[in-house]
């Protein structure tokens, strides 16, 4: 019968004990931290939320009041259009990586996506006004959606290219032993089969862009008053929490603090969304 080595035993489980603590204590810092942080901010935001808020544009500096009509307008239309320029463009690379993988094209694409995954927002804004808004001479809401879906395509190339690789190559080999087009197969068997993935990539594009500031000073510029045309400058949300947050005005923080509020819930609701959509999927497979 062998000897038990009760030392080392004990030894080990306090190494693990030890690690599992270490391990735990630095979860519940980082959910401290966002917790402080939500709390904060519906604890300063909550008391902006009006009916003004949402109905109204903003008042002349001086008087008191006013909303952000036109810069939530202005946020709906920019997210919106960068999302129909981003999303077939990054769902059509993606399937590409997926079938290509191990090629000499996918290696430099796959480089290419990572490269601009990592160039900062600002710059992005930077080059879109070099290309677009100054040989046209003025600002405008589609310069600004172009920024944003840029900045949109790493996370639906990756998600769509993650996605389609994780479905049996079965499928496809049956489809196309059928008869089956490569565009029939694509469209009727690996689409529908990793909507799941693909769709939260794309709603993970949405949330990293609908908080973005930096692109859209080059681009979108701002305006203060309410419109539709994507030909013209238009406000956002992330820009009116930059203008009043750093005004000498009380009211303005006011404001500053109800969209802050009302962006950071559209987020949460997209991760929900996300989070919804995963868990169906992986069901799915």
């Amino acid at each position: 019968m062998a000897l038990i080595d009760t030392k080392g035993l004990r030894g080990r489980r306090i190494k693990d004990r030890i690690f599992s603590s270490f391990v735990w204590i630095l979860t519940f810092s980082c959910l401290a931290v966002v917790f402080i942080i939500l709390f904060y901010l519906f604890k300063m935001g909550i008391g902006s939320l009006n009916w003004a808020l949402f109905t109204q544009g903003p008042k002349p500096v001086g008087e008191s009041g006013g909303g952000i009509l036109n810069a939530i307008v202005g946020s709906l239309i920019v997210v919106v259009l960068g999302a129909i320029i981003a999303i077939p463009l990054g769902v059509s690379v993606g399937l590409y990586q997926a079938d290509h993988r191990g090629r000499r094209i996918s290696d430099w694409v796959s480089v290419a996506v990572d490269v601009l995954n990592g160039i900062p927002s600002i710059v992005i804004g930077i080059v879109i006004y070099v290309w677009i808004v100054k040989p046209t001479g003025k600002f405008s809401a589609y310069s600004g959606s172009i920024a944003l879906a840029i900045m949109m395509l790493p996370p639906i190339i990756k998600n769509t290219e993650e996605t389609l690789v994780l479905i049996p190559t079965t499928l496809k080999e049956a489809s196309l032993a059928l008869g089956a087009s490569y565009y029939r197969t694509t469209m009727k068997i690996l689409l529908p089969t990793g909507i799941g993935g693909i769709f939260s990539g794309c709603i993970i594009g949405i949330a990293r862009i609908a908080g973005e500031v930096a692109p859209l000073l080059f681009t979108a510029f701002g305006n203060p008053g309410l419109t539709f045309n994507i030909l013209k400058p238009v406000d956002t949300i992330p820009k009116v929490i930059f203008t009043y947050a750093s005004s000498p005005y009380d009211d303005w923080h006011r404001i500053a603090w109800g969209g802050s509020l009302i962006l950071v819930t559209f987020i949460i609701v997209l991760n929900a969304i996300i989070k919804i959509f995963e868990s169906k999927w992986k069901v799915q497979f």
